[in-house]
């Protein structure tokens, strides 16, 4: 992969120039964090270096598509990274991998392998974490901008369904994730019915 760093670079350069400012949650920071968070998963599952590359690549250009529209990011991530990986000669099958790996990351989630099926536990390894409210919050900011208003009380509820309907699906998360993402279930849940009883 001989273009590899060269690609890191470029992608960087138009993440941290053209990132939309009031994507609290889908920023800078969360790319860095999933791609962190993925060293964990390439140990546990063992996964070879060149595979593991283009997860990193597929990691690093994941939410690239919101330097150009909100809606269907994941399309123009995808769009994007054919056009950088084509740019600095990956081969055909590498640039495929990379852009399914960023289209299985669209709600909802249906992995068809176990790269595909790493990068959507990544994407929202958050779940399942100890600040699993530190970057809730971030998200509950960014759809605020978009003028999307519900009071916190609406928020947790949504957050509760999402947590509910969500499915991890590689064997490390679930180990490691998903106790901690029902307790989180558990603890909106006692909010939603405080709320509620010190409402009436």
């Amino acid at each position: 992969m001989r273009g590899y760093n060269k690609l890191r670079k470029k992608s960087w350069d138009l993440l941290h120039s053209e990132l939309p400012v009031e994507l609290h949650y889908h920023s800078i920071r969360h790319t860095k964090s999933a791609l962190k968070n993925c060293e964990e998963y390439i140990r546990y599952f063992d996964i070879d270096s060149y595979q593991a590359k283009l997860l990193r690549i597929s990691i690093l250009l994941h939410d690239i598509g919101f330097t150009v529209s909100v809606d269907d990011h994941e399309l123009e991530g995808a769009k994007i990274a054919n056009e950088l990986m084509t740019e600095f000669d990956f081969t055909k099958s590498d640039i495929k991998v990379v852009t399914q790996l960023i289209l299985a990351t669209k709600l909802p989630q249906k992995p068809k392998n176990l790269l595909e099926r790493i990068i959507c536990d990544v994407d929202l390894d958050y779940l399942g974490r100890k600040d699993f409210y530190e970057i809730s919050d971030l998200l509950y900011q960014e759809l605020l901008e978009k003028s999307e208003f519900f009071d916190k009380t609406q928020w947790n509820r949504i957050q509760i369904d999402f947590l509910e309907n969500h499915t991890y699906h590689t064997e490390f998360a679930k180990k490691r994730r998903q106790g901690l993402k029902e307790q989180r279930i558990a603890e909106l849940k006692h909010k939603v019915s405080f709320k509620g009883r010190k409402a009436v």
